[in-house]
C-alpha cells in the first residue's frame, strides 16, 4: 500500500470543489483518480516541493483506490521504475503526492474543463495521441 491516508491541500480542495461544480462529480476520490492519471500521463517530473496537508478532506487509500487499488499502486510503480526511481514504500507515497496535487492543479488551472463531456473529452485525446503514436 503507497499511504494509509491521503488528506489534501486547502488549494488542492477549493480546486476540486470548482471542478465538482463545473463536473457535477461528487465525489473527491473520483476526481483525484482523474488528476493522478491525467498527471502521470505527462511525460516530465513533477516538481519536488514540500506538500500541505492542511484541508479538511482526507480519505483512505481504499476510498481513493477502490477495487482498483492493486491497480493504482502498479500505475506509480511503473511510472517510478520508468524514471529510474527507487520503489520502496516513501518513494511510492511520495511520487503518489505529487502527481495526484499536480494532476488536481492541472486539470483545475485550465479553463478548458467546463463541464463533464470537457472532462471526458480530456481522456480520449489522450487515447487518441496513444494510437497515433
Amino acid at each position: 500500500m503507497i499511504t494509509k491516508q491521503i488528506k489534501l491541500s486547502n488549494q488542492s480542495k477549493d480546486r476540486l470543489s470548482r471542478l465538482k461544480g463545473k463536473t457535477g462529480i461528487k465525489n473527491w476520490n473520483i476526481l483525484c483518480r482523474w488528476a493522478l492519471c491525467y498527471s502521470l500521463g505527462e511525460n516530465t517530473m513533477p516538481t519536488d516541493i514540500p506538500v500541505a496537508s492542511d484541508s479538511n478532506v482526507e480519505m483512505s487509500w481504499y476510498t481513493f483506490a477502490g477495487e482498483y487499488s492493486e491497480l493504482y499502486e502498479a500505475l506509480i510503480k511503473a511510472w517510478c521504475i520508468s524514471k529510474d526511481l527507487p520503489t520502496d514504500e516513501d518513494t511510492l507515497s511520495k511520487y503518489f503526492k505529487l502527481h495526484l496535487e499536480r494532476g488536481i492543479s492541472y486539470l483545475s488551472g485550465t479553463n478548458f474543463i467546463k463541464n463533464l463531456n470537457d472532462l471526458l473529452n480530456l481522456a480520449s485525446e489522450g487515447e487518441k495521441y496513444e494510437r497515433l503514436s
